[in-house]
């Protein structure tokens, strides 16, 4: 065909306007979470500059309900009919670098995901509007029609509007009953136990936005503020950072930031598990993508290296600004990405070079553990490529044993020493401590046990000429010592009566 006839093809218009019943149900199952769709909420709530946010949840009700109340800038009539149209922001268009949203699907995709109700409260300039979108009544309607409600005191949440802010309310909570729709105590139940793992998710997405003694956000969950998860564990000390890097593109700046954690040795319990998430170390290690400081990617690598033991304390903060959506292939819920290529390539050096410091973290504390000034329990061998561990027959301890026996018996003293490092199990080892590798402990040392090997290492360590005044300093750098040094101090002191007597 010529240009020219394609020129003059005929065409005709037909309305093609997609069926609202059908197209809104649709926007159910873009994949949210109930922690995803909190979140997304709340960004609204951080562009329009609110400082702080009320989430109420009544879960006892004989209908449950969910509100989410800001005291950001509020919106018009007019202002609020636009944020309640499904698509009201075109994901091209530039917008201010504070601006979290993406697509203007967010309040009502992730409603839509958890309820079938939802009501928006808002007040601006003295004026209050309402408006709601109720799947039930699009069903019947099968239109775009959006209600909106004069009578909005007698709507549940109006209580928690303030002067100026806005209230989101989800009912209708068919997504979160958990199939428990006619168990009031354990639909109760599953649905606390949701809003659980969500606050761990809100704490750690805005972990930036609640920091510091003045944070830019305060964020409440039934009246309790919630605190901070920093996934770099900054506030530590022991915390490795390495200098930052910046990445400059055309659309604009990437910023890289490498932190390896301390040893679960040097954290509290608390702050460990708390750093680790539900998932624990091994799976939240990797990159960290921050979109507008508010955090899109927690964990992972993006095949840019294995999650292993040894690799677990690694952590990478990678920053973007809101104009690099498109490159990053943001999503809807603003939980996935996907790394450009020239960002690909930064990053895989980037994790080279940090992998190789948290490795040597773990190899480095090993190798103290085991080495040969300090008297080890246990010998590190390395035998035709394998790495072997057997009982230190040479431990001072053990020595001063085995001169006790009779000389016949000292082989088979020996040779159950050997037996007992042959029947090491491994693999139970190493299932447990790749499973769960801060609950795998050693077992309780008797106070007659403790004795006897201060006692030992003390009288060795003399008769190789370290000085009685000494002692003290030497022996704390044995660390099965050092942990228990409370206990093995007034042993000590009782040696050093007994050497001077």
């Amino acid at each position: 065909m010529t240009n020219t006839a394609k020129s003059m093809t005929e065409t005709r218009d037909v309305d093609a306007t997609p069926y609202a019943a059908s197209l809104i149900e649709g926007h159910r199952d873009f994949g949210y979470t109930l922690e995803t769709a909190l979140a997304d909420v709340i960004d609204n709530a951080i562009t329009a500059t609110a400082r702080q946010v009320e989430l109420i949840a009544d879960t006892v009700a004989d209908e449950p309900w969910i509100a989410l109340a800001d005291d950001g800038w509020g919106m018009t009539e007019v202002e609020l009919i636009e944020a309640m149209r499904l698509g009201s922001k075109n994901p091209t268009h530039e917008r201010a670098a504070e601006d979290l949203g993406r697509f203007g699907l967010g309040l009502k995709s992730a409603s839509f995901s958890q309820c079938r109700s939802l009501t928006v409260l808002t007040r601006k300039d003295g004026r209050t509007s309402c408006a709601r979108w109720d799947l039930d009544r699009v069903a019947k309607r099968n239109d775009w029609s959006l209600e909106l409600i004069d009578n909005s005191e007698l709507v549940i949440g109006h209580d928690l509007l303030p002067e100026t802010g806005t209230v989101v309310i989800w009912e209708k909570l068919d997504r979160m009953s958990g199939g428990f729709k006619h168990d009031r105590a354990k639909r109760a139940e599953h649905m606390n136990s949701d809003l659980s793992r969500a606050e761990h998710h809100l704490r750690l997405v805005f972990h930036r936005f609640l920091e510091g003694a003045k944070p830019r956000l305060k964020l409440s969950l039934n009246g309790r503020q919630l605190k901070p998860i920093d996934p770099m564990a900054i506030s530590y000390a022991a915390t490795q950072k390495d200098p930052e890097e910046i990445l400059r593109l055309s659309h604009g700046d990437v910023l890289i930031r490498c932190h390896t954690l301390p040893h679960h040795k040097r954290m509290s319990r608390e702050a460990w598990d708390e750093v680790g998430g539900p998932e624990g170390h091994l799976k939240s290690q990797g990159l960290y993508v921050y979109r507008e400081k508010r955090l899109i990617i927690a964990g992972g690598w993006l095949g840019l290296a294995r999650q292993t033991e040894l690799t677990k304390l690694c952590r990478i903060a990678v920053d973007i600004p809101n104009t690099m959506d498109s490159e990053w292939k943001i999503d809807v819920k603003k939980a996935s990405a996907q790394l450009p290529p020239v960002v690909r390539d930064r990053l895989k050096k980037v994790v080279e070079r940090l992998v190789g410091t948290s490795k040597r973290t773990y190899r480095g504390r090993g190798k103290k553990l085991v080495d040969e000034t300090r008297f080890p329990i246990w010998n590190r061998v390395q035998k035709d490529g394998q790495i072997v561990f057997r009982p230190n027959v040479e431990h001072p301890v053990f020595q001063t044993y085995a001169e006790q026996l009779p000389e016949a018996m000292r082989e088979g003293f020996e040779r159950c020493l050997r037996i007992i490092g042959s029947g090491l199990p491994i693999e139970t080892l190493h299932a447990e401590l790749v499973g769960n590798p801060e609950a795998v402990t050693a077992d309780e040392t008797s106070s007659t046990d403790l004795k006897e090997l201060v006692y030992s290492l003390a009288v060795t360590l003399m008769e190789n000429g370290v000085p009685s005044e000494a002692l003290s300093d030497t022996l704390q750098s044995n660390p099965f010592l050092r942990a228990r040094w409370a206990a093995a101090t007034p042993i000590l002191e009782e040696f050093l009566r007994t050497r001077i007597s």
